[in-house]
């Protein structure tokens, strides 16, 4: 297992009540509502990719946060299959699900069937960013960051991932909470990568 001192958590990226933070540094902050929120979101972080607009909640959401983790991220030092992603939430798909459900009554959407799913947003990530490594969803009653560190710890170790994406992605009513860490060894930066500091900064806003 890789020693705690070499893995530390170098970047983290904070969606929660309309306000988005990288780090310690509030980024942006919303006034609208749901897909207003987003939306203004994705203009002021120029985001810049399309794809985003036929994405569900749930993916827009993860995919917003991914960008703010990953700007000073340098990802060719690393091959496609050494970085992983490992998230969790309590509501699974459900806003593509019920989303798909209403549609069903008429005639079904293909694309919300897409993402009835909730590893889809793991998809998303992969497919913009180009990473290959291992990955999981994890559906949870709450953020458990005794797990996430067990579960990101057990994989450097058992898998040839040098970095990890992982946290937490949940929509459910319109409400997003988005809270990712972005997980390296070797690495001289950030603060250590312990299960108390991941449930001290999921908890800080």
């Amino acid at each position: 297992m890789p020693e705690e001192s070499s893995v530390h958590i170098t970047s983290t990226a904070l969606i929660r009540n309309n306000k988005v933070w990288e780090g310690e540094t509030l980024l942006f902050e919303g006034d609208g509502q749901g897909m207003d929120f987003l939306h203004s979101l994705y203009e002021n972080l120029d985001i810049n990719y399309p794809k985003f607009f036929k994405m569900d909640a749930l993916c827009k959401s993860g995919t917003a946060a991914a960008h703010v983790l990953l700007k000073n991220f340098e990802k060719e030092q690393y091959k496609p299959e050494e970085v992983g992603i490992v998230l969790s939430n309590k509501n699974g798909s459900i806003e593509a699900d019920i989303n798909y459900y209403e549609s069903s009554k008429t005639f079904p959407s293909p694309s919300l069937f897409v993402y009835t799913l909730p590893n889809i947003v793991i998809g998303e990530i992969s497919i913009r960013y180009g990473f290959k490594g291992e990955n999981a969803f994890f559906v949870s009653e709450k953020f458990n960051a005794h797990w996430m560190y067990f579960y990101v710890n057990n994989l450097m170790q058992a898998h040839p991932i040098k970095a990890c994406i992982c946290g937490w992605v949940d929509v459910v009513d319109e409400e997003y909470d988005a809270c990712l860490f972005l997980v390296e060894q070797k690495s001289e930066n950030g603060i250590n990568f312990t299960a108390g500091n991941l449930d001290i900064l999921y908890n800080r806003a």
